[in-house]
C-alpha cells in the first residue's frame, strides 16, 4: 500500500499496465543477467507479457469496446486485427523459441517472417500513411547509413557460430530495421500515431532478428539483448495504432521538424564502435567488409544527384512550389524595378536596396525573430518565431540593415524571404540553403554610387543563380539568396557568387574593388528565423576570417558567440561586485631552485560563468573598454600582497602585466608611484611586464614610459620575446631588466642548429638583461634553459599558479634568501 499511492500519483491510470509490464520485464532482464533466472525463462516471460498486453489493447481497438476511440471504418478494424495477430505471433516466437533445440534459427526466421507479413499488411490499412514521394526520398536518404549499420552488424556478429551467408543476411536485416526505426522516430511525423506504430513494428522485428542471430539461450546470456526491443516494440505497436485511429478524423497539423543529426551521427558512431571492437580483437577486415564499405559510396552520390535534380526542378514537389512562387510573384509585383533596370527584367529578384528585416530607416536589426515587425513575424510560417535561451541577447549581435531612399524598406520583401524559407522547410525531407551576401567597400560611397554598385552586383548574381533560386532581402551592403539545392550545390553556388561579385566595379566613372563575405545555413528542421540567424553567424565568421570566402554555419560557431555574449553581459561591474581574483605563479632561480618572486595572474570568478582565464577575458575587456579598470585593480591588489610578503624574512618581487594602451597613458608612471607609496612597497620589488608583440608603432612612447618606471626603481620586463631579426634590433632600444622567452626557443632547431636560446642569452649578456624562461612544462625544458644560461625559470614543471596563501606556504619550504 505504501508503494501503491506514489505509483498512482506519478503514472497515469491508462498507462499503468504498460509501466507495470515494462518494470517487470526490466527486473527479469536484470535477474537473467545476474544468473538468478534462466535466460530462456526471461525471454519467454517477457515476450508473453508484452504480447498479452499489446494483444489486449489491439483486440479492444478492433472490437470498439467502451473507453476506446470509435472505429467506424472497417479498414481500421482490419489493421487492428492484423497487428494484433502480429504481436501475438511475436510473443509465441519468444515463448516457444527457447524450447526448440534443433532448428533454432530456422524456427526464429519463420516466426519473424510471419510477424513481418502480418505487420506490413496491418500498417497498410492504418488511416495515415506517408506520401509515396516522401517514402522514396526517405529511402534514398537512408540507404547510405543503412549500409553503414549493415557493415557494423557484419563486424559484430560472431563469425564462428554463423555461416557467412547467414551472417550477411542477418547483418543486412539488422541494418535495414535499425535505420528504418531511426528514420521513423526522428522524422517530422515522429509524434503521429502511424509513425509510433511503424517504429514499434520495426523494434519488434529487430528483437526477433537478434533472437535469430544470437547464440541459443541455454548457452549464454547474449540472447537477453533481444528482450528490450521486442517488448518495447510490441507495446509501441499497440499504442501507435490506437493513436492513429483516434486522430485520423482530426484536422491535420504540422508536426515538429525532422531531427536529422541522429540519422548521421548514430550509424556512424555504431560503425566506429564496431570497427574498433573488430580491430581490437585482432581480426582484420575481410573482403565482405571492404565491399560493404565501398557500397556506402554510391548511395551518397545518388543522394546528391537527386538533390541536384531537385535544384533544377525547384527542389520540392509542384504542390509545395506553387504557394511560395505565387507569394514571391505577388511581392515582386508590388515592388519598384531595380535601379538601372526596367520593369519585368527579372522574375527572381527584388529591389537591391530594399530592406527585408526593417521597415524603419536606420533601424538596427538582430539575427532572430525578436526584431521582426508584426507583419514580418506573421509571415514566419503562421507567425511562430523560434525562441531559445539566448534570444534576448541576439539584437546585440546584429548588423545595421540601413535604407537610403524612398523605395527602401518593404515589409513584403521580408515576408517573401521568410515565406520562401518556410516553404522549403515544409516538405517531408527538406533540402535547401540560405546564403547571406555582404559587400565590403561600398560604405563610403554616396547613395547614387552605392545603388549603382548594388544593382551591378545583383545583375551578376542573377547571372549565376538557378531559375528557381530567389535573390531577395537586400540591405545597404548586400542581399540574400534562397536556393532549394542541397548543401554541396549551395556551397558551389556560393563560390560562383564570390567569383562573379569580386571583379572591379565602375561607379560614376571610377574603379572600385570590393570584397564579399557569404554565410551559408542549411534549411532542414530549423524555423525560418533560426535559418536566418545561422546564416548571419556564418557571414560574421567569414568576415572574421578575412572575407572573400564562404562559411558554413555550425553549432560550435553559435556556442562561441553565445559564450561571447554571456561574457559581454556579465563582465561590466565585475570589479565592483568583487568577482576578480589573483593567483600567483612562483619564479625560481634555475641555479639553486630557490624562489625569487612571482607573477600575478588575473582570474574572473564569475558566479554565472565560473572561472574565466585571461585568454578569454581580456579580448572582451578590450572591446568593452574595461582593460584599464582591470589593470589598475591588478596593480593595487598585487602591491598589497607584495607588502604582506615583504614584511617577512624573504624579499620577493612581483610581476604584473600591462597592455601598451595603459602603459602609454600620460600619468602611468605617476599613478604607479602613488600605489607603491600607498602600500610602502620598495619600487625594486615590482616588475612591470609588457608583451613584445603589442608594442607595434608605439615604440617611442613605450620606451619613454619604461624609462620613467626604471627611474623610480621599478624593474621592467619584455614578455613573449620572439627572437626574430626585428625583435633583436628593437631589443637594443628598450630599457628593460628582464627578458621572458617561451619554451619554443629552448628546444633543438632543425638540421642540427643550436637552440635559439643561446643567441638570446648572448644578446642579453651584452645588454645586461637577465633571461626568464617561462612556460616550462617538462624537466627537459628546465634543464635545457639552465644549460643555455637562463637565470630564472617559470612554468608548471617548477610551480603551478595558486592562491596567495598556498604560494606563501610554498615559499616557507625554502631557506630564507634575498634576491
Amino acid at each position: 500500500m505504501l508503494l501503491a499511492y506514489p505509483f498512482r500519483v506519478l503514472v497515469p491510470r491508462r498507462a499503468a499496465p504498460e509501466v507495470a509490464v515494462s518494470t517487470a520485464v526490466a527486473l527479469l532482464v536484470f535477474a537473467g543477467a545476474a544468473d538468478l533466472v534462466p535466460t530462456p525463462v526471461v525471454i519467454a516471460l517477457s515476450g508473453g507479457a508484452g504480447a498479452t498486453l499489446a494483444g489486449v489493447r489491439l483486440s479492444r481497438l478492433a472490437g470498439h469496446r467502451s473507453g476506446d476511440p470509435p472505429s467506424t471504418d472497417p479498414s481500421w478494424r482490419t489493421a487492428a486485427v492484423l497487428l494484433d495477430a502480429a504481436v501475438v505471433a511475436a510473443g509465441c516466437v519468444a515463448a516457444a523459441l527457447p524450447l526448440v533445440d534443433a532448428g533454432h534459427r530456422a524456427a526464429a526466421l519463420l516466426g519473424s517472417l510471419t510477424v513481418a507479413v502480418l505487420s506490413v499488411a496491418g500498417l497498410r490499412r492504418l488511416p495515415v500513411r506517408p506520401p509515396r514521394a516522401a517514402r522514396l526520398r526517405g529511402l534514398v536518404e537512408a540507404t547510405g547509413p543503412t549500409v553503414g549499420l549493415t557493415l557494423a552488424g557484419w563486424l559484430l556478429l560472431p563469425p564462428d557460430t554463423l555461416p557467412a551467408p547467414a551472417r550477411l543476411v542477418a547483418a543486412l536485416a539488422l541494418g535495414v530495421l535499425g535505420m528504418a526505426a531511426l528514420h521513423t522516430f526522428t522524422g517530422s511525423s515522429r509524434r503521429s500515431g502511424d509513425a509510433i506504430c511503424r517504429g514499434g513494428v520495426l523494434l519488434t522485428l529487430v528483437g526477433l532478428a537478434l533472437l535469430t542471430v544470437l547464440p541459443p539461450a541455454p548457452t549464454g546470456r547474449a540472447a537477453l539483448l533481444a528482450v528490450p526491443p521486442l517488448v518495447l516494440g510490441m507495446l509501441l505497436t499497440a499504442l501507435g495504432a490506437r493513436s492513429a485511429v483516434a486522430t485520423a478524423s482530426a484536422q491535420p497539423v504540422t508536426g515538429p521538424p525532422a531531427v536529422t543529426w541522429p540519422r548521421v551521427v548514430l550509424p556512424a558512431s555504431v560503425l566506429l564502435l564496431a570497427a574498433g571492437l573488430h580491430l581490437g580483437s585482432g581480426r582484420t577486415p575481410d573482403r565482405t567488409s571492404v565491399l560493404l564499405a565501398l557500397a556506402a559510396v554510391p548511395p551518397l552520390v545518388l543522394r546528391e544527384l537527386l538533390r541536384g535534380g531537385d535544384a533544377g526542378a525547384g527542389g520540392r514537389p509542384a504542390a509545395h512550389r506553387r504557394r511560395p512562387d505565387r507569394t514571391v510573384r505577388q511581392h515582386r509585383a508590388a515592388q519598384p524595378p531595380w535601379p538601372g533596370t526596367t520593369e519585368g527584367a527579372s522574375t527572381h529578384d527584388l529591389s537591391p536596396d530594399a530592406t527585408p528585416w526593417s521597415s524603419e530607416p536606420g533601424a538596427t536589426a538582430g539575427v532572430d525573430g525578436a526584431w521582426l515587425s508584426d507583419g514580418g513575424a506573421a509571415a514566419m510560417n503562421g507567425g511562430a518565431a523560434a525562441t531559445s535561451g539566448v534570444d534576448e541577447a541576439w539584437p546585440d549581435v546584429g548588423v545595421a540593415w540601413s535604407t537610403f531612399d524612398h523605395r527602401s524598406g518593404s515589409a513584403g520583401d521580408r515576408a517573401a524571404l521568410l515565406d520562401a524559407l518556410a516553404a522549403i522547410g515544409d516538405v517531408p525531407a527538406p533540402t535547401g540553403a540560405l546564403l547571406l551576401v555582404e559587400l565590403h567597400g561600398v560604405d563610403g560611397l554616396g547613395p547614387v554610387a552605392r545603388e549603382d554598385v548594388l544593382a551591378e552586383a545583383v545583375r551578376r548574381a542573377r547571372a549565376v543563380v538557378g531559375p528557381d533560386d530567389l535573390v531577395t532581402g537586400c540591405t545597404g551592403t548586400g542581399f540574400a539568396v534562397v536556393t532549394p539545392a542541397g548543401p554541396v550545390l549551395a556551397y558551389a553556388l556560393g563560390t560562383r557568387l564570390l567569383t562573379a561579385l569580386t571583379p572591379p566595379y565602375q561607379p560614376a566613372g571610377s574603379v572600385l574593388r570590393v570584397q564579399a563575405s557569404i554565410g551559408l545555413a542549411e534549411v532542414g528542421g530549423a524555423g525560418p528565423a533560426d535559418v536566418l540567424r545561422q546564416a548571419e553567424l556564418a557571414r560574421r565568421r567569414a568576415v572574421q576570417l578575412g572575407r572573400d570566402r564562404v562559411e558554413w554555419y555550425d553549432a560550435f560557431l553559435e556556442e562561441q558567440l553565445v559564450r561571447r555574449l554571456d561574457l559581454e553581459r556579465e563582465l561590466p561591474g565585475a570589479v565592483a561586485r568583487g568577482e576578480l581574483d589573483l593567483v600567483y605563479q612562483p619564479v625560481l632561480d634555475l641555479t639553486d631552485r630557490q624562489p625569487v618572486g612571482a607573477e600575478a595572474l588575473l582570474r574572473w570568478r564569475s558566479p554565472v560563468l565560473g572561472t574565466v582565464l585571461p585568454a578569454e577575458l581580456l579580448p572582451v575587456a578590450e572591446d568593452l573598454d574595461l582593460v584599464g579598470e582591470f589593470e589598475w585593480w591588478v596593480l593595487d591588489r598585487a602591491c598589497r600582497q607584495l607588502a604582506d610578503w615583504s614584511a617577512g624574512p624573504r624579499e620577493l618581487w612581483m610581476a604584473i602585466n600591462v597592455t601598451t594602451r595603459e602603459l602609454t597613458i600620460p600619468d602611468f608612471v605617476q599613478r604607479t608611484a602613488a600605489v607603491l607609496a600607498a602600500y610602502g612597497v620598495s619600487p625594486e620589488r615590482l616588475v612591470v611586464e609588457v608583451a613584445e608583440p603589442q608594442i607595434g608603432t608605439d615604440l617611442s612612447t613605450v620606451v619613454a614610459r619604461l624609462a620613467g618606471l626604471r627611474s623610480l626603481g621599478v624593474r621592467t620586463a619584455l614578455d613573449d620575446f620572439r627572437a626574430e631579426h626585428a625583435s633583436l634590433a628593437q631589443l637594443r632600444r628598450l630599457p628593460i631588466d628582464l627578458l621572458k622567452v617561451g619554451p619554443e626557443l629552448v628546444g633543438a632547431q632543425p638540421a642540427g642548429q643550436p637552440p635559439l636560446i643561446d643567441v638570446v642569452v648572448s644578446v642579453g649578456e651584452r645588454l645586461g638583461v637577465e633571461i626568464v624562461a617561462e612556460e616550462l612544462e617538462s624537466p627537459a625544458q628546465v634543464e635545457g634553459a639552465r644549460r643555455a644560461g637562463c637565470r630564472y625559470g617559470q612554468g608548471f614543471a617548477l610551480a603551478r599558479p595558486a592562491t596567495a596563501e598556498r604560494v606563501e606556504a610554498y615559499f616557507e619550504e625554502f631557506p630564507s634568501a634575498s634576491r
